[in-house]
């Protein structure tokens, strides 16, 4: 019915259509973990804010997993919200070629970690993404990366209290307290 591990070909993995976050890798596939309900609520706070920010101004197109974008030839990534500048959209059929920002809420446990903080960081940056935003609610922190070259600096690591705010797009601010107002409730069931 698939094909084997390691012969899945670009095609294959568009055509996938089993209701699943999948990311593809050079004939590989990953099934990510299930989010979390704190994770959804997350993604539709931050989803609300940007799309909020960007809409008025004209400036482009707010979207959501599941939605695959090409960071290379062959490897494609789900960020959880993605912006794109009209320039970048092309046409509304097929996947994105890239973005202009995106945004990661990182789910528990050490691989998501990993994918987030180590993997995703390289794959966006490879990508030529000028805004990286990992949003972290076990650390209830926000660290935002722009890229300088072919790396990611960090313009800065937002906790509670402060506001996490984006260079490409001047004005756009987030207070990191609202983002992780459900964190607490979370943890006490």
């Amino acid at each position: 019915m698939f094909p084997l591990q390691g012969g899945w070909s670009v095609e294959d993995y568009l055509r996938l259509d089993g209701g699943l976050l999948v990311e593809y890798t050079d004939g590989f596939i990953r099934v990510l973990p299930m989010p979390s309900l704190l994770h959804q609520w997350i993604v539709r706070f931050l989803f609300r804010l940007l799309d909020d920010f960007v809409t008025p101004r004209q400036l482009g197109e707010v979207l959501l997993a599941p939605l695959p974008i090409a960071v290379t030839g062959s490897k494609y990534r789900e960020p959880d919200i993605l912006f794109l500048r009209p320039e970048r959209i092309g046409s509304w059929k097929g996947q994105p070629a890239g973005a202009d920002l995106v945004m990661e809420v990182v789910s528990e446990g050490r691989e998501s970690y990993e994918r987030d903080y180590v993997e995703k960081r390289a794959d966006y940056a490879a990508a030529g993404i000028a805004e990286y935003w990992i949003v972290d609610p076990q650390e209830r922190k926000i660290t935002v990366l722009t890229l300088a070259g072919e790396v990611y600096h960090e313009h800065g690591v937002f906790v509670a209290g402060a506001k996490a705010s984006s260079l490409l797009l001047p004005g756009f601010v987030c207070g990191v307290s609202d983002v992780f107002v459900k964190c607490d409730d979370a943890e006490a069931v």
